[in-house]
């Protein structure tokens, strides 16, 4: 029998999306309402901004490619939310964007930036949206949506969300968030859908376990680590800060309680490891104050 890798983890999601540039183009296309598909891509390596290393993490995107008519992808996979990844998300695409003034010679060249970001994780949670797990950005006039600003275009798809529906004219589409979804390492069974096509058949036999060296399955395992903890230390920042903020409060008054136990949280998360933006985020602090508490 057959054992599998979960195709989210950072190294078996640029197995497929980073080194198979048909897989990567299929899910694209199948994931964006492009205007004209993708017939050929390039991928793009190095830094989008290497000089915000030390307070942004993940500036090396997971799959990044311009296809023939110069357009831009950028693909991510996201285990966790916090709001801090859209401004991530969305300095990558500008930044991507900009980088062109290096080779255009006329703002009129520059071609678009897609941000395409897989979240295994549900942050849209109203009411209304509880069930929506596709949601696309434009630049837009608010009151007339048809009238766009052209250059960046985002896309955030909820994972947890996902029901596959059998939609023909959206096969590929369900098919490779099936693919995300349904593979990890307890299936035993891959679902025929999957292998009757050719392109998530491929994308399913680079999840097979005996595919990898030892080394890499240890780099798994320690990516796979790494996003369990700091879905552990988000969780109980959130839930200390809610109580130690109120017997605080009760003790030393609400406004001294609430930075004494923004900046005890902030402590604990520092210890554990978690990216500054982050703490910032999720505390209120800001970075010279997370700063000063590294110091300590």
């Amino acid at each position: 029998m057959a054992h599998y890798l979960d195709p989210k983890n950072d190294l078996t999601f640029k197995r497929v999306f980073g080194e198979h540039k048909h897989l990567c183009m299929s899910l694209i296309n199948s994931m964006l309402p492009l205007e004209k598909p993708i017939v050929s891509i390039e991928y793009e390596t190095g830094e989008l901004v290497p000089e915000l290393t030390e307070v942004l993490r993940n500036t090396i995107v997971d799959v990044r490619c311009t296809d023939e008519a110069g357009r831009q992808f950028i693909v991510e996979m996201q285990m966790y939310w916090s709001e801090s990844f859209k401004s991530r998300v969305l300095l990558n695409a500008s930044k991507a964007y900009v980088m062109q003034l290096d080779k255009a010679e006329d703002f009129d060249l520059l071609q678009p930036v897609y941000a395409l970001n897989f979240v295994n994780d549900k942050f849209e949670k109203s009411p209304e949206m509880e069930k929506e797990y596709y949601h696309y950005y434009k630049i837009v006039n608010i009151n007339h949506t048809e009238k766009q600003i052209k250059g960046l275009e985002f896309l955030f798809v909820e994972l947890p969300k996902f029901k596959p529906q059998n939609r023909a004219e959206k096969k590929l589409h369900e098919l490779w968030l099936r693919f995300l979804t349904e593979i990890n390492e307890n299936t035993t069974k891959i679902p025929k859908e999957l292998l009757d096509n050719e392109l998530t058949r491929e994308a399913v036999s680079y999840m097979e376990k005996a595919a990898y060296t030892k080394k890499q399955l240890e780099t798994y395992d320690k990516w796979k680590i790494a996003a369990m903890t700091e879905r552990s230390a988000l969780k109980d920042a959130k839930i200390e800060g809610k109580i130690e903020g109120k017997i605080e409060g009760k003790i030393e008054g609400k406004i001294e309680g609430k930075i004494e136990g923004k900046m005890e949280i902030a402590l604990r998360m520092l210890k554990k490891g978690m990216p500054i933006e982050d703490i910032c985020d999720y505390t209120g602090l800001s970075i010279q104050q997370i700063k000063e508490l590294q110091k300590k």
